[in-house]
């Protein structure tokens, strides 16, 4: 039976002895390789060294995610499937491993899946394992959150405070010509400002400018509010 050939890449010494062992136990793979920082695995990268199958990468190495670029160098230099190892749960770091051709993500402490985590890996059947998929469903919702922030951000900078008060009243239900007179301004001074708001979000209706603004979270209610005029 060939054997599935196995790259570590682990800074902590102990658990990196540890591993091994464990794994060369297996029948069906073998450590061909166990590094301990960075620059070893560059340096037989370069030396075309024995190839690898599955490569169990930690995330962290001396301190630093290095481990994310250093799985894109070693997958494109082997053709191997990369599985990233961490002690912790860095959650701002899973989608990144994956952008760098991870497969898969475990948590160190469930070592005893490991074996079957590389089976899978080396026979390309890998799925995401739960955790790991729970992680970038987290990872992909902070994302989301961010960029929903952004995006208030820079609605916010580009209308005016009485710009966005009048869309609240739009949102309340007021027509123009209310808002005109609650406001003790001219129905054209309304309609020109309907107008800039307009131009500005790019909306083809006052009703779509302030929808777009109340889903972005702009309009802040403090009190119970007015009720709608009809």
């Amino acid at each position: 039976m060939e054997r599935i050939r196995v790259w570590i890449v682990e800074d902590d010494r102990d658990w990196l002895r540890g591993l091994k062992a464990y794994l060369d136990r297996q029948p069906d793979m073998e450590v061909v390789y166990s590094f301990g920082v960075a620059e070893e695995v560059r340096g037989t990268l370069l030396a075309g060294g024995l190839g690898a199958d599955v490569i169990l990468m930690d995330i962290m190495l001396d301190g630093v995610p290095e481990g994310i670029r250093l799985a894109e160098e070693a997958a494109l230099a082997t053709g191997a499937r990369v599985i990233m190892l961490t002690s912790m749960e860095e959650k701002e770091l899973i989608l990144r491993s994956f952008q760098a051709g991870a497969i898969d993500y475990r948590i160190k402490s469930d070592f005893d899946a490991l074996p079957e985590a590389v089976r899978a890996a080396a026979s390309r059947q890998s799925p995401i394992s739960p955790e790991a998929a729970e992680r970038m469903r987290e990872e992909f919702r902070r994302l989301k959150r961010l960029e929903r922030e952004f995006e208030a951000k820079k609605l916010r900078e580009l209308i005016t405070p009485s710009e966005l008060e009048l869309l609240e009243l739009i949102d309340e239900g007021y027509s123009q010509s209310q808002i005109a007179e609650k406001r003790f301004l001219s129905l054209r001074t309304v309609k020109n400002h309907v107008g800039n708001i307009l131009r500005k979000l790019r909306t083809e209706s006052s009703k779509d400018a302030a929808r777009q603004a109340k889903e972005m979270g702009l309009f802040e209610r403090t009190g119970e509010g007015e009720n709608k005029k009809g």
